[in-house]
């Protein structure tokens, strides 16, 4: 209410302002040469008086600069500088008015300060060149017609509110750079490129203001997911530091937020150092056992990430992850399991030491839980990777070898599971000290193991798939079984065919060795009528290991008429 009938006081316009400033630099910058005392300070505030000249006379050539809603802020600010600079100069002019030393030098230093930054705000917004464009264009949310031109001075825009801009500025900044993100998610890399992301992540500071804190955090991890460029940028900028305090102490949805930016920021396996020297491991850990499910999620996936690493592998045991690894894999979401899964697996391939550890928390229980109970390709392939490290210690092996649950589950992967699984599954069984009554039991997995040895890719996958082969056919009814299937028969010769040069040939030798082991005439007719005989002959002349063993075993008198006919026939 305004009393005595006055007239409300008008605020100055942002053009008037702008002269006030101008008027004060003409009289401040000659005025200040004339001061003798304090001269190595007054020459540092002439010279940055200097630079808000020419930055003020920058801003005077932009032909929109009166449109920008920034400068009724800064230049409000300015002028209250120097204003204050002004008395300090009619000050230190005369001796009469001069407070005490120490409290001059301070008022100097504290607006030569104030100065610097009003300098840099200036200088951000006429490098920006939202000036040059009209406010209608600078403020349009880019559309799909947009150029890359106009989405460049977008995001520069946004960064400069973001840095310059008051509280209301900031968080409709935000949720311009949130928008475009949810939009164009090819955006993130020119964001990271052409945005200021170190002021970003400023905003992440506890001392932000907790709404414009909450909005910062989320478009930190929607870049940070978006693009790899962006993902390096983040990084170099020290986000992770204030991720891992948000982690600590955010709200519920500051924490999911956090710790997904988090996890893709490890994605690169450079990164996964800084998470000890941060003190991230008990933060993450923290967070897998007592955070929501989406939190719990992504701070497996992180853990996993730099478990790549082995400093941080250290730091993971020593502050109990295991335990907590082992109760996600069986208590948490398909998709922390997943991830707790592949952690494990990396631990149990990273020595004797952690393949200990994992034993005596009961992993490979949880192991072979997990593999009964999942039915995800890539959750499977983690377990029976950790399976298989784990079988390197006699008493995984043993525990292994006696359940006969899982040597069934191992046959069913070589006879249905992915090329990957099939692998695994019969690299296990090769090494496993299975008994005749199991490899009886499994018989139905032959066909297949004969088919991945015909695989040339991935390598070492024949010869897994040959050491299973002939581990199964030292049982004699399951050597009887597989000369019966025509088709593994053929495949077996075809295999020994010098022609083809996908197999090694000692992979189908030692398997035709095996067969024979127990001198069977039945298995021996079998594939001599097939054709073994006359490869096997070939491959011998060419010395090629245990081919002579193997055709000696097939060679019999009883069956010389047979070799003839067969012979003749070709």
């Amino acid at each position: 209410m305004h009393h005595n009938g006055e007239p409300p006081v008008q605020q100055p316009s942002t053009a008037q302002t702008f002269d006030q400033i101008n008027q004060l630099l003409s009289h401040l910058l000659p005025f200040s040469l004339s001061v003798n005392s304090f001269t190595s300070r007054w020459q540092v505030l002439r010279s940055k008086l200097a630079t808000v000249k020419s930055l003020l006379n920058e801003i005077a050539d932009s032909p929109h600069w009166s449109e920008n809603e920034l400068l009724p802020t800064l230049l409000p600010n300015l002028l209250s500088t120097l204003l204050r600079i002004q008395i300090l100069c009619e000050q230190c002019s005369d001796p009469r008015k001069t407070p005490g030393k120490l409290l001059m030098q301070s008022d100097l230093d504290m607006a030569s300060g104030w100065l610097a930054k009003q300098i840099h705000h200036l200088d951000l917004l006429c490098r920006s060149g939202v000036l040059r464009q009209s406010t209608a264009i600078v403020l349009s949310h880019p559309s799909s017609n947009s150029t890359k031109d106009d989405l460049i001075l977008f995001i520069r825009d946004v960064f400069t509110r973001i840095q310059i801009g008051g509280v209301e500025f900031k968080k409709k900044a935000l949720e311009s750079l949130i928008q475009l993100l949810s939009e164009d998610e090819k955006s993130a890399g020119l964001v990271a490129k052409e945005g200021h992301v170190g002021y970003l992540i400023n905003l992440l500071d506890v001392n932000t203001d907790s709404a414009i804190r909450e909005q910062a955090v989320l478009a930190v991890s929607m870049l940070v997911s978006l693009s790899e460029q962006a993902r390096k940028c983040v990084f170099e900028e020290g986000a992770l530091g204030p991720l891992l305090r948000i982690i600590e102490s955010g709200s519920i949805t500051m924490k999911e937020k956090a710790v997904l930016a988090v996890e893709c920021i490890t994605n690169d396996p450079e990164n996964a150092w800084a998470i000890s020297a941060y003190g991230g491991v008990p933060v993450l850990l923290d967070l897998s056992k007592s955070g929501s499910i989406s939190a719990q999620i992504h701070a497996v996936g992180a853990i996993k990430n730099v478990s790549t690493n082995e400093d941080v592998r250290i730091a993971l045991a020593e502050e109990g992850a295991i335990p907590v690894l082992l109760q996600l894999m069986v208590s948490g979401k398909a998709s922390a399991q997943e991830k707790a899964a592949n952690c494990v697996a990396i631990l149990a391939s990273s020595g004797e030491y952690y393949r200990d550890l994992l034993i005596q928390e009961k992993g490979l229980q949880r192991l072979l839980h997990l593999l009964h109970e999942s039915s995800s390709s890539d959750t499977l392939e983690y377990v029976l990777r950790a399976i298989h490290s784990l079988s390197s210690s006699d008493c995984a092996s043993r525990i292994l070898s006696s359940y006969t649950t899982f040597t069934i589950q191992l046959a069913e992967l070589i006879k249905h599971g992915s090329l990957m699984l099939q692998y695994i599954s019969a690299s296990l069984l090769a090494n496993l000290s299975v008994g005749e009554e199991k490899k009886r039991a499994i018989s139905g997995c032959m066909g297949s193991l004969v088919k991945l040895m015909e695989s040339a890719k991935p390598d070492g996958l024949q010869e897994v798939a040959a050491n299973a082969l002939v581990s199964l056919l030292a049982v004699k009814s399951n050597r009887k079984e597989l000369v019966k299937d025509e088709k593994s028969v053929m495949k077996l010769v075809q295999m020994l065919d010098a022609k083809n040069d996908v197999v090694s040939k000692k992979f189908p030798v030692a398997v035709v060795a095996a067969i024979m082991a127990g001198g069977s005439q039945g298995c021996r007719k079998r594939l001599v009528e097939a054709g073994a005989y006359g490869h096997l002959q070939k491959l011998a002349e060419a010395e090629v290991a245990g081919a002579k063993k193997a055709l000696q075993r097939l060679s019999g008198n009883r069956l010389k008429s047979i070799f003839t006919r067969t012979w003749s026939n070709n």
